[in-house]
């Protein structure tokens, strides 16, 4: 009688056994399917992103625009900003529009860098300037910046020396080998996007309503 408790005993656990098993199976895809379609929704996104912007407002700059009525953007102007690359980095809405670009391809860092340094040459406080210079080179500059910008080796040891005695002008130099990329090789690009030809689209469509 003990011998037949022992081995039903025995069979119970083997049989528990191959429960947790299966439960852990099936966890284990069910965790599989979950993380699939989190990867398919984050691509479907990305997708979404450099296919187009519908709607131009969504990648203006974080002011008080609410609705296309607050929106002072004029064909004239956005046509404008094919005449120089200058010309639409000073415009706030080319900026964004800009920006919004590098983000599709995934080069976001220069604009932020050349953004960054711009903010830097306008501090007037020498304490803040060595703060910024030293946080902009951290995130950018160095070999190990989490969003490093593509500049030379010679460029990035300057840059580096300039830190040991910060001045509004220290970044000089990198700025310079940004701008001149971006405005190469991505600039032309932008003109050439869907991005930029659904916004010039939309405030010709606004004009037409607007004197409709």
């Amino acid at each position: 009688m003990e011998r037949g408790q022992i081995k039903l005993s025995h069979i119970s656990a083997n049989s528990s056994s191959v429960c947790r098993e299966e439960e852990d199976k099936q966890g284990e895809k069910t965790t599989g399917k979950r993380q699939t379609r989190a990867m398919k929704n984050r691509l479907g996104c990305l997708s979404n992103k450099s296919d187009s912007y519908s709607d131009f407002t969504a990648f203006l700059p974080s002011v008080q625009e609410k609705s296309t009525r607050c929106i002072k953007l004029s064909t004239e102007e956005a046509i404008r900003w094919t005449e120089s690359f200058d010309i639409l980095l000073s415009h706030k809405y080319g900026l964004a529009a800009f920006r919004a670009f590098l983000h599709t391809e995934f080069s976001e860092e220069n604009i932020e860098f050349w953004m960054a340094c711009e903010d830097y040459k306008k501090t007037k406080s020498t304490a803040k300037l060595g703060l910024k210079a030293k946080k902009i080179y951290e995130e950018f500059i160095d070999v190990q910046a989490a969003r490093e910008v593509n500049i030379d080796f010679q460029t990035r040891e300057m840059t580096r020396r300039n830190l040991q005695e910060p001045t509004p002008s220290c970044f000089d130099d990198a700025q310079g080998r940004v701008h001149s990329l971006m405005e190469k090789d991505s600039y032309p690009r932008f003109l050439r996007s869907k991005i930029y030809m659904d916004l010039l689209n939309q405030t010709q469509t606004h004009s037409q309503r607007r004197f409709s």
